[in-house]
């Protein structure tokens, strides 16, 4: 019986999911024995032209990280589409447009000048900034298009499932590779883990139903081991995250920062969370509650670290 042909591909994101998928540890050498990878930019010599000559519908799974920012990754996207019966998003850029969404806060002019103009290290007197195309001497050179808006996978293309984390652990990438190899995948639509409910439920920390009276960074208080990070003033996103990771941020002190995507029934993880955190202010007064508020300097970054492409607000109007 033919394996099941497999594709990989990485578009925006930092290339950790193609890290994590390596962590499966020694089932690498099962799935390399069960499956037939027949793309994989960062591994295998493989060109678009030839993903371009498959037959469509002739890979079984794709497992895409990344998010869509860019003309090519969102052909790419389209192209595997095409080729590919299953399309998985796998990993938090994928899922919800991740780190890379965060650009929704701004717009690609904006994003141009900073990286090419504004910065402290960037010489360029001449103001010189990347074109889609070039006509030199050996002919036309081009770039693909910065999109205004990062997108998800699923705002692109029709996915069949999701495989959430920044990356995913090792014991959710094999959960959903070993039910691939065996072929039984779960109802379409599941996003793949081995716990529905919130990181909190994962979570060996007490909670007192404390209140706090001010929010800090992590450099700045060695927290209790035993409590509740929110409850110590740390903005930890457990209590709005899907888990199945093992908690293993806020066992090792750090705080959930959300990267599992949100609880089932929750269409806004950003909004849930904020929620969370107004529960454990110790004040009725609006002055003092904006100044606790104020203790959290990066809004955007604390409560849609990995969502904004996916939340209601999906970006910011600049």
């Amino acid at each position: 019986m033919a394996k099941p042909k497999v594709a990989l591909y990485w578009a925006a994101s930092c290339g950790g999911c193609d890290i994590g998928l390596l962590e499966i540890g020694e089932n690498l050498l099962k799935l390399i024995e069960a499956v037939d990878i027949v793309f994989w930019p960062v591994a295998i010599d493989v060109k678009y032209k030839d993903v371009e000559a498959m037959e469509d519908g002739s890979i079984d799974v794709c497992l895409f990280n990344g998010a869509i920012r860019s003309s090519e990754q969102e052909h790419i996207a389209k192209l595997l589409r095409a080729k590919s019966k299953v399309m998985i998003a796998y990993g938090a850029c994928a899922y919800q447009g991740g780190i890379p969404g965060l650009a929704n806060m701004y717009n690609r002019e904006m994003i141009m000048e900073r990286a090419y103009l504004e910065t402290p290290s960037t010489e360029n007197p001449d103001k010189v900034l990347p074109q889609t195309s070039y006509q030199a001497p050996e002919g036309e050179l081009t770039l693909p298009l910065l999109f205004d808006t990062v997108k998800t996978l699923a705002q692109t293309v029709k996915v069949e499932y999701i495989i959430p984390g920044c990356p995913p652990e090792a014991q959710t990438t094999w959960m959903a590779l070993e039910a691939l190899i065996t072929g039984q995948m779960p109802p379409v639509g599941t996003v793949i883990t081995g716990n529905a409910k919130a990181v909190c439920n994962e979570c060996p920390r007490k909670r007192d139903v404390k209140k706090v009276k001010k929010f800090y960074r992590t450099y700045e208080i060695d927290p209790d081991p035993e409590i509740c990070l929110l409850e110590q003033g740390l903005p930890c996103a457990g209590i709005a995250t899907k888990g199945g990771c093992d908690a293993r941020c806020p066992k090792a002190g750090m705080p959930c920062t959300g990267c599992y995507g949100p609880v089932d029934g929750v269409i806004d993880q950003g909004a849930h969370f904020m929620n969370a955190i107004a529960s454990v202010i110790d004040s009725n007064d609006p002055n003092e509650i904006g100044k606790i508020i104020a203790d959290i300097r990066d809004p955007a970054g604390t409560f849609y670290r990995y969502s904004l492409p996916d939340s209601i607000l999906r970006r910011a109007r600049v």
